[in-house]
C-alpha cells in the first residue's frame, strides 16, 4: 500500500480521500474478480474511515478499465481448503460498512455477479445505468450465495430473493429498480452527474447525524415494532440530542438560517 496526496493506492483498489466523500474504486481489471485479498483491502480501507469526521459519505465504484462491476468470487478460493478465509474476508466487508455507519453508495455500470451482486447490495443506495445486472447464479455451481441470502429478502422481498436465488437469472437495472434494489438508473452518459447531485444533497448534511440516522435505521431491522421504536428514539434522545449539529438545527430552524455543521 502506498500513499500519493490524498489518494491511497492498495494493490486492488485505490481510496481518495480529497473530499468529503470517499471514493473507494475497485481496481482488478478485467472483471473485478473478488479475491481474499482484495477484500481484505476493502475492509481495511473502509475501518481507516471511521475516525475520518469530515468523510459524509462513502461511493464504491468500478475502475473505467473494468468492464463489469465484479463477476464475483475467485472459483480457487470457493474450494474447501480455502472458503472459509474467503467468506472471513467478505464478511469482514459487511461489518465494517455496518459499523462505521457512514452512508454508502455504490455505482454499477455493467454486470454485477455472485459475490458482486452481494457488493453492490450491500450499499446504502445504488445508482445504476440501463447496462447493469444483477446476478446469484451460484445454485448453478451447486452452492448458494450466503450473504445475499440474507440481505436480498430485506430489500425486494422474500419471495423474489427466492426467485434470483434459487433460478440463478440475472435481472435487468429497470428491474431491480422497480423491486427496490436499486434507487436511480440514469444513462450512461449522464452517470458522473447524477451521482455528483445525489453526493452533494448528502454531503451537505452534519455528519455525525447522517450517521446516527443509517444506525437507527440498521440497528431497528428485523426488531419488532414496539422493539424497533424504543431503539430509534433511545438512540435520538441518548445519542443524537446530544450532538452539538442537533442542537444547531434546531436553532437554525428558529433564525430562519441554514444550519452551520461542526460535525459534533
Amino acid at each position: 500500500m502506498s500513499t500519493s496526496g490524498t489518494e491511497i493506492a492498495y494493490k486492488h483498489i485505490k481510496l481518495d480521500v480529497s473530499t468529503n466523500v470517499a471514493r473507494l474504486t475497485l481496481d482488478r481489471p478485467p472483471h473485478n474478480v473478488l479475491t481474499t485479498e482484495m477484500m481484505l483491502e476493502m475492509a481495511k480501507a473502509i475501518e481507516g474511515l471511521h475516525e475520518q469526521r469530515q468523510i459524509r459519505a462513502i461511493l464504491i465504484e468500478a475502475s473505467p478499465a473494468c468492464e463489469v462491476f465484479s463477476v464475483g468470487f475467485a472459483l480457487g478460493d470457493l474450494q474447501a481448503d480455502r472458503v472459509f478465509q474467503t467468506l472471513e474476508a467478505f464478511q469482514l466487508v459487511f461489518t465494517n460498512m455496518l459499523e462505521i455507519s457512514k452512508p454508502v453508495i455504490t455505482v454499477v455500470n455493467g454486470r454485477a455477479i455472485g459475490g458482486g451482486c452481494e457488493m453492490a447490495a450491500l450499499g446504502d443506495m445504488i445508482v445504476a445505468t440501463p447496462k447493469a445486472r444483477f446476478e446469484q447464479p451460484e445454485i448453478k455451481l451447486g452452492v448458494f450465495p450466503p450473504i445475499g441470502a440474507i440481505i436480498l429478502p430485506h430489500i425486494i422481498g422474500h419471495k423474489r430473493a427466492l426467485e434470483m436465488i434459487l433460478t440463478g437469472e440475472p435481472i435487468g437495472a429497470e428491474e431491480a429498480q422497480r423491486l427496490g434494489l436499486v434507487n436511480r438508473v440514469v444513462p450512461e452518459e449522464s452517470l458522473e452527474q447524477e451521482v455528483t447531485k445525489l453526493l452533494e444533497k448528502i454531503s451537505m448534511q452534519s455528519a455525525p447525524v447522517l450517521e446516527m440516522a443509517k444506525r437507527a435505521t440498521f440497528e431497528t431491522t428485523g426488531l419488532p415494532l414496539t422493539a424497533a421504536i424504543k431503539k430509534s428514539c433511545d438512540i435520538y434522545l441518548n445519542l443524537l440530542m446530544d450532538l452539538d449539529d442537533a442542537q444547531e438545527g434546531l436553532r437554525a430552524i428558529v433564525e430562519k438560517r441554514k444550519p452551520v455543521w461542526k460535525n459534533k
